[in-house]
């Protein structure tokens, strides 16, 4: 999708350091005023990655290799079944990075939603959660890791669709051990795509404006 003011690539399956080094050819185009705020949408295979809060011992506990990148936030586990999303857009000033990280979050909770999965904030946590209602602890369904640079925003969030979510057992997601993750079909008890997610994102992704 192109318009005007945004144009919306979904490159299918794309390994993390190619989409990484996409994002940084589109940051410097937006960046110089070459093309329109871009975002990415895509999955990847399986990969850990860590942000720059990440301690050792969130690492995976059977010394799976983790790519260590620039964004804010701590390790976090992407793969298929997860829709992640790269907002390389320029953001108003004064730049305000929390009121993006809010205008991400709402965002999400909208296509959850959407869905008829009923989502919040946490304070003090980024990202999307399913708040406990049975004694257990909150779940975690999206996550948000992002970093501006120029006043562009780079990397961005990751909703779990239909993914493994035994890949969260192997480390500690976001470095937060006292809660659990989620999935739009574990919440639902039916299989949830990326593809049946993905144009229903794309339908909310003003919100980021």
């Amino acid at each position: 999708m192109t318009t005007s003011v945004l144009t919306v690539l979904r490159p299918g399956l794309v390994d993390y350091r190619d989409a990484w080094d996409e994002q940084k050819r589109l940051h410097e185009a937006v960046a110089d005023g070459d093309r329109p705020d871009t975002v990415l949408l895509l999955e990847h295979p399986s990969v850990f990655t860590a942000g720059k809060r990440t301690e050792p011992a969130d690492h995976p506990w059977d010394g799976t290799p983790v790519v260590d990148v620039d964004r804010g936030g701590k390790i976090t586990w992407h793969g298929p079944g997860q829709l992640v999303g790269y907002p390389i857009l320029k953001l108003p000033d004064p730049v305000d990075v929390v009121a993006y990280v809010r205008r991400v979050e709402q965002m999400l909770i909208d296509v959850c939603a959407e869905f008829g999965v009923a989502t919040g904030r946490v304070e003090g946590r980024s990202g999307a959660w399913v708040r406990a209602t049975d004694g257990g602890p909150d779940r975690k369904i999206a996550q948000i890791g992002i970093r501006v640079a120029r006043g562009v925003t780079l990397h961005g969030f990751a909703l779990n669709c239909d993914c493994d979510l035994a890949n969260f057992d192997r480390f500690v997601p976001c470095g937060i051990r006292d809660a659990g993750v989620t999935s739009l079909s574990a919440e639902l008890g039916r299989p949830v795509t990326v593809a049946e997610v993905l144009p229903v994102v794309e339908r909310h992704l003003t919100t980021l404006f």
